[in-house]
């Protein structure tokens, strides 16, 4: 069952995402008053391709699994969003169907803005207009990025870039080492792999590379970063 209100630490989640704490006091106030908290247990279907839209969507808690389904039919994982970040926003522009499955990816919660809600803040909020336009520009940018190391760099230090954006998005502190990060977000290889355009064997042999040179750990329960430093240093490494 739906939960009424976001707990302290997704609120907080919400608030602190980078573009969302952008955005002026009174607007950032009417869209969690029109928002609805939707909590998803890890697996579940959040939006199917095809589906018309019927919203706005932030995540507060876990992450979303957006998905599509190769012609073979499997399943091809795209991309994670994390705590912080909207999407769902073409979709409440342009009217037409969603173009990917998303999945909650652990036990998830979002923030849900109906279509004419959107519209309505739209409306009260010219603002959002203009922020719209920065957010959509990022994601440009970061798109030809993901070309640009795609074509450039070797899966090597692909492979440590995403390794490093998980850190930033899900690293939690060991408890027995403070030097050492593990890696919250629950990734099999062959996940790791889509993510990175790359089979699961050659993700595995560069990850037990980088774990003979200590900048990784390769645990049952995930990932452990254990230099951090060293993982930049491949990152930054051309072909």
């Amino acid at each position: 069952m739906d939960e009424p209100i976001l707990t302290i630490e997704e609120r907080e989640a919400i608030n602190s995402g980078r573009w969302f704490s952008t955005l002026s006091p009174s607007l950032r106030h009417d869209i969690l008053r029109c928002a609805t908290v939707k909590r998803y247990k890890d697996g579940a279907l959040m939006a199917a391709r095809g589906e018309p839209p019927e919203g706005w969507i932030g995540c507060a808690r876990g992450a979303v699994r957006v998905s599509s389904t190769s012609l073979s039919g499997k399943q091809i994982t795209l991309t994670y969003v994390e705590p912080g970040i909207w999407f769902g926003d073409v979709a409440m522009f342009d009217g037409d169907r969603r173009t990917h499955d998303a999945y909650a990816h652990g036990d998830t919660t979002v923030l849900h803005v109906a279509r004419a809600d959107f519209k309505k803040i739209l409306a009260q909020h010219t603002e959002l207009y203009e922020a719209m336009l920065r957010l959509h520009a990022r994601r440009i940018r970061q798109l030809f990025g993901l070309v640009e190391d795609l074509n450039t760099l070797p899966l090597r230090a692909r492979l440590a870039k995403q390794l490093l954006h998980l850190v930033r998005s899900y690293g939690v502190p060991s408890l027995e080492n403070g030097n050492e990060i593990r890696i919250g977000l629950q990734l099999a290889q062959e996940e790791l792999a889509q993510l990175l355009g790359a089979s699961r064997q050659r993700v595995n042999q560069e990850l037990k590379a980088m774990e003979r040179e200590d900048a990784i750990r390769i645990e049952a329960g995930g990932l452990v970063v254990r230099d951090r430093e060293a993982l930049m240093r491949i990152a930054e490494s051309g072909p």
